[in-house]
């Protein structure tokens, strides 16, 4: 399989696939654009090889076909900014105005198509859709991480039509090779940190995770399932009573695999879920009746923050507590700043997509951590161990494979 620093794009046409799905405000406007900016370099490889750019995204869950508010037209202010040229753009993804647009294309010039997700067909990985956005271009690069684990048309099926011109763009090349590092070339300790809501959401990975780990700390709104099920009160705190079981096989496995599995001990807690609510501080299994866990207190984070520290890589995924709340953002914050306290010292760290991204992005430190993933649900599914289509379309090769992927950060 070629990489993209082996191709000459010089005439071609490349039909990239990004992921352009960005939070936006009611205004329509971008409030994080960090997965465009991950594809910027990509662009660039193919532009200054003296070949055309031709770049395929979804945007939003649209319902029943085109929704202004989910039209990718309102991108492209933003990219032609970032890209320093006027990025065009087609008011479809096949049909005749992509058709014209793209044969029009010339060396040096970037087209963006409308929203794929606008045809029910993307995401049902239909063979003649995937077919007519194949015909667009002459080389296929996917470069949306985010979307690898969904067998959609323009992330999967489509590389079928380009068996000898597909590749893997920067952003997908780094997130597999930062990830296979952490999972395969770890240094010790290993420390993971899992934070969020569900237990449910999480069980596949912390399984895996028991496995790889020294220490694994546990926060979030998952904190409380794990804490009443060691027969904890924990008052009105988010909890998953189907998963009570669950959480005690945990504990049981990490025990039995001498891996440290460390629980908050104490709770920052309020008496409503609002920013203004009534404050105080609680041990994790004695919260009064009323009460709710928002944030993980000062014992945790002193606590959680020295084995941050001494650990030599770092996987985080998932808040531990409320961040979005500034009253509940304190414990977050410090798992952040112990992290790029540990990197600082040749620590190798990984920040999940999602949540942790977001929380990483608001305080402002992606710069001061190794690796910061686009990829929240497909970081996830690639740990637990699963194949990736998005993934598995582009190698055609068997899963080791996977573990051989290197390719420079395109920042060269």
């Amino acid at each position: 399989m070629e990489t993209i620093d082996d191709y000459n794009f010089s005439g071609h046409k490349a039909l990239i696939r990004v992921d352009f799905n960005v939070p936006m405000n009611a205004n329509l406007q971008i409030t994080d654009d960090t997965r465009i900016r991950a594809a910027i370099p990509t662009i660039r490889k193919v532009l200054s090889d003296g070949g055309s750019v031709i770049l395929m995204s979804h945007l939003g869950r649209p319902k029943n076909g085109p929704e202004d508010k989910f039209s990718l037209k309102h991108i492209v202010p933003h990219l032609s900014k970032l890209l320093k040229l006027n990025v065009s753009f087609a008011d479809d993804c096949i049909g005749e105005s992509a058709q014209v647009a793209a044969a029009d294309l010339l060396s040096g010039e970037v087209l963006l198509l409308e929203n794929v997700r606008f045809y029910k067909e993307e995401e049902k990985g239909d063979k003649e859709f995937a077919r007519k956005l194949a015909s667009l271009g002459d080389v296929y690069v996917n470069d949306a991480f985010g979307t690898a684990h969904r067998a959609h048309a323009s992330t999967t099926i489509i590389a079928e039509f380009f068996p000898n011109d597909k590749m893997f763009g920067y952003v997908m090349a780094n997130e597999l090779e930062n990830i296979n590092r952490i999972l395969n070339e770890t240094e010790r300790p290993f420390t993971a940190i899992m934070g969020g809501a569900k237990v449910s959401d999480k069980i596949l990975l912390i399984d895996r995770l028991i496995d790889k780990v020294d220490y694994l700390l546990i926060g979030g709104g998952m904190s409380y399932t794990f804490a009443k099920a060691l027969g904890g009160s924990i008052g009105k705190s988010l909890v998953e009573e189907d998963k009570l079981d669950e959480a005690l096989k945990i504990i049981d496995k990490a025990k039995a695999k001498g891996m440290q599995l460390i629980l908050p001990k104490d709770s920052i807690i309020a008496d409503a879920f609002a920013n203004n609510a009534k404050i105080a501080t609680s041990p994790n299994n004695a919260i009064p009746d009323g009460w709710m866990g928002m944030d993980i207190g000062e014992e945790t984070i002193k606590e959680f923050s020295e084995i941050i520290k001494k650990s030599k890589a770092i996987l985080w995924n998932g808040p531990v507590g409320v961040f979005e709340m500034s009253n509940f953002s304190h414990g977050t914050r410090a798992v952040a700043d112990a992290i790029v306290d540990a990197t600082a010292n040749g620590s190798f760290s990984l920040i999940g997509g999602g949540d942790s991204a977001a929380a990483i992005n608001q305080f402002k430190l992606a710069d001061k951590v190794s690796y910061v993933s686009t990829g929240g649900g497909a970081l996830l599914e690639y740990i637990e161990g699963k194949d990736l289509p998005g993934v598995e379309a582009i190698l055609n090769e068997t899963k080791d494979a996977k573990q051989e992927i290197t390719i420079n950060s395109g920042n060269e």
